[in-house]
């Protein structure tokens, strides 16, 4: 881990600071969410009221609201520990560079985002006879963990100091992220898988982490994960 630099120490002692930089926090925070959403969500199947809140199914107009509540509820335990694993592993690193609010932000708007390309797209695809699709519904924090995954690959300090040696066009960095995404995507594939919003959260992240949008300051104060 790095050591924060004097410019961020004063950031994040300012009393405009949302919250400072380095804290574990939102990990455990989500874990939390993660067991509590997870608990109403069961108890809400096994009465059958209300258990259609926490799933995104096509249109999404329909609900709303599961847009938000998907990202934070699972099918079943194992569901469950996966996806808080995953979070612990790829988000802790990512949680030490940045604060409380801009990753809850983060999480939030990649896992949104994730899901609705899933709906979406399987809906496109179930109204074409040849590509024999079926639209999908989404329930799982696997878009948002995969945007974590690749905020890490493409911020960490390696990955920053090799496009600050090698000046490649950005259409070549996207082509390069898209390629990554599929790859990826294609490697932990199974049944019941939403594809989709693995490759979305997956890209997004991996173009954000190029960006650094997570990055508290800028320049030499800004931090960055550690490898």
């Amino acid at each position: 881990m790095s050591i924060r630099s004097r410019s961020d120490s004063a950031a994040s002692s300012s009393p405009n600071s949302s919250s400072p930089p380095g804290s574990a926090s939102p990990i455990l925070e989500l874990l939390v969410v993660f067991a509590v959403v997870f608990v109403l969500y069961q108890a809400a199947r096994f009465v059958g009221l209300f258990a259609g809140l926490f799933v995104l199914t096509p249109p999404v107009s329909n609900n709303p609201l599961s847009i938000v509540t998907n990202i934070y509820a699972h099918t079943d335990l194992t569901h469950l520990l996966s996806n808080s694993l995953a979070l612990v592993v790829f988000g802790w690193p990512v949680a030490q560079a940045t604060t409380r609010v801009r990753f809850h932000a983060f999480f939030l708007a990649t896992g949104a985002l994730a899901g609705i390309s899933q709906v979406v797209l399987s809906s496109v695809l179930a109204t074409m006879p040849v590509v024999g699709a079926t639209a999908t519904a989404v329930l799982g924090a696997s878009g948002a963990v995969f945007a974590l995954l690749g905020y890490l690959v493409a911020s960490n300090r390696l990955s920053v100091s090799l496009a600050s040696f090698v000046d490649v066009p950005r259409w070549v960095t996207i082509l390069v992220f898209v390629g990554l995404a599929t790859a990826v995507t294609l490697a932990t594939a199974a049944p019941g898988v939403a594809l989709v919003a693995h490759f979305t959260g997956l890209l997004l992240g991996l173009i954000a982490g190029r960006a650094r949008i997570l990055a508290v300051g800028s320049g030499r104060g800004s931090k960055q994960p550690a490898t």
